[in-house]
């Protein structure tokens, strides 16, 4: 089992009430980790609308990840 911190925005931030949290989870890698989080919090949006980054950088959904990381799920952003 690993810690990772997870950071929210925008409407992840608005449905789960925090801006982070830090989770304690076997999934070993960002799609795992979001299909925890999307069942735990009830999220709308596919990982299939989202991007990804873990520590600070763009990543694939099939990352492997590692006590400690800090993932961050970008939803899409609508703007002029």
């Amino acid at each position: 089992m690993k810690k990772i911190h997870v950071k929210y925005f925008a409407i992840f931030r608005d449905q789960v009430g925090r801006d982070e949290e830090t989770v304690e989870t076997d999934a070993t890698d960002p799609a795992g980790l979001y299909a925890e989080l999307k069942a735990r919090h009830d999220f709308g949006l596919g990982a299939d609308r989202l991007k990804v980054a873990v520590n600070d950088e763009f990543a694939s959904w099939d990352r492997s990840l590692s006590d400690g990381d800090r993932i961050v799920f970008i939803p899409p952003v609508a703007g002029g």
